[in-house]
């Protein structure tokens, strides 16, 4: 994917950037609980599309970052896709 095209898809996603060729974006929990809570939802949904983002986790705070490794670490639709899906997750 280009640039302009990653850019055009942003738009339809909640909060994600588009930064060191990987789609990215940051989360906030009240507990470290529903961090948890949130990322087991998500390994869930890594799982069915077999793809499966960067994670960091510190106390309530995630921070995932998605790009595709057999496209050269680059952003394709599959990365899309994941992040519509967490998105999804996210207000569960």
């Amino acid at each position: 994917m280009d640039k302009k095209e990653i850019e055009l898809k942003l738009q339809s996603l909640d909060g994600w950037i588009w930064e060191e060729n990987k789609l990215r974006k940051k989360f906030h929990f009240s507990c470290f609980r529903e961090a948890m809570s949130f990322l087991l939802r998500l390994s869930y949904e890594a799982e069915y599309q077999n793809h499966h983002p960067e994670i960091f986790n510190c106390f309530d705070r995630v921070i995932l970052s998605l790009s595709t490794h057999d496209a050269g670490n680059k952003v394709t639709n599959k990365d899309f896709d994941l992040a519509k899906a967490i998105d999804g997750l996210d207000k569960k």
